[in-house]
């Protein structure tokens, strides 16, 4: 199904997420999944694909700077529970937090060996290439929650209405 997606640069600073936690929480927001990484590497690879895909706009200089300041955050992604993104959207925009959306595709899975591979799959056999993957679990019976970027949003969400 198609949800959508927060991402956030967040200060790299002890105390940081617990504050975007407890304001989340405390607005009645909560997160059906999340994804946090070092925003150097979001950095690194984004220009690895400009590098490969677009035309340079920027000196080395200034991409190396940039590479330097972002050791400074971390890239968060987050998955808001249904009915909640406006509400977590006027919030952020509210606190000054500078956020982007994105339309995502959440499925839940079955918590067996193999399934990642069936739905990784059913990606690949209609040629999605799938931009990032996240996932969790809460326990041995219950079933998986994965969020997957496709690069064709349209295309994922026709094949995945019946999963």
């Amino acid at each position: 199904m198609v949800r959508t997606e927060i991402s956030l640069f967040l200060k790299n600073a002890p105390g940081e997420l617990a504050r975007l936690a407890a304001m989340l929480g405390d607005a009645g927001i909560n997160i059906d999944a999340l994804t946090i990484q070092d925003a150097s590497n979001y950095v690194r690879e984004l220009f690895q694909a400009r590098g490969k895909s677009l035309k340079r706009i920027a000196s080395a200089a200034s991409y190396n700077s940039m590479r330097k300041d972002s050791a400074d955050f971390a890239l968060i992604r987050f998955l808001p529970a249904d009915g909640t993104i406006n509400k977590a959207i006027d919030l952020l925009s509210r606190s000054d937090y500078v956020f982007d959306i994105m339309p995502v595709i959440a499925v839940e899975l079955e918590n067996r060996p193999g399934e990642l591979a069936r739905i990784a799959g059913r990606f690949g056999e209609e040629g999605i290439n799938i931009n990032y993957v996240y996932g969790s679990v809460s326990g041995p019976d219950a079933k998986c929650l994965f969020v997957f970027c496709p690069e064709d949003i349209d295309h994922a969400a026709a094949i995945f209405k019946e999963e």
